[in-house]
């Protein structure tokens, strides 16, 4: 599988936040975007997962047989906001959206085994506004493990978390890595990844790390 960025541009409202912008993973790979407040990381994490419209450019998925895959059912997005319900148990929470992202092709781990995975075991019958912000946290992360989806887009994913819980994030994706996976992460602070491609999104230069470049 490969994931393809082709010259996307993106606005917000009149303003052009980044055009040109080019970039391919394959199995196996990530890429960090990085860059200030207003930058447009956010809005290109957007547009690559098809919540917003490019105002220019592509962005595509391709299996083995290079065939286009629909990133909706491809990819996991996982946004400022965890996505949940306050008022019900983690244990449901989980169960709706292991239903709703479902996979025909692979299975992701079971509600209790993605909330041990986070460190969080005890916790499922507990109302997930009962959490603390990092814990709360730590659920939307076990939420990309319910459901097996190769391609993980993720918006600042260490927003809440505790040094101990960016190392266990860290591992997570590094794992996701190995089985094959892709991430594309936007974020402020280090990740604790290695051997990453990283975009740096500047409003007037961003730079890919492998010696692409493109203008914004």
């Amino acid at each position: 599988m490969r994931a393809i960025a082709t010259n996307l541009a993106g606005r917000r409202g009149a303003s052009l936040l980044f055009s040109g912008i080019g970039f391919s993973l394959t199995q196996g790979e990530a890429l960090v975007i990085t860059g200030p407040n207003g930058a447009g990381k956010s809005t290109l994490l957007r547009v690559i997962a098809g919540l917003l419209d490019a105002d220019s450019g592509h962005f595509a998925l391709h299996g083995e047989d290079e065939l286009a895959l629909p990133v909706s059912e491809h990819a996991h997005y996982l946004g400022h906001r965890n996505a949940m319900k306050r008022e019900l148990k983690v244990s449901e929470n989980l169960e709706f959206w292991q239903r709703f992202q479902a996979s025909e092709t692979a299975e992701g781990l079971s509600v209790d085994a993605a909330i041990e995975a986070v460190g969080l075991t005890g916790v499922a019958h507990l109302p997930f506004g009962y959490l603390s912000a990092g814990q709360q946290r730590r659920i939307a992360l076990a939420r990309l493990l319910v459901s097996a989806r190769p391609l993980w887009l993720l918006d600042e994913p260490t927003a809440a978390l505790d040094k101990a819980s960016d190392k266990l994030f860290a591992d997570l994706v590094r794992a996701h890595l190995v089985q094959g996976g892709m991430a594309i992460a936007a974020t402020h602070q280090p990740l604790g990844l290695e051997q990453v491609q990283t975009l740096e999104l500047s409003g007037v230069h961003s730079t890919v790390a492998d010696g692409q470049e493109a203008w914004a």
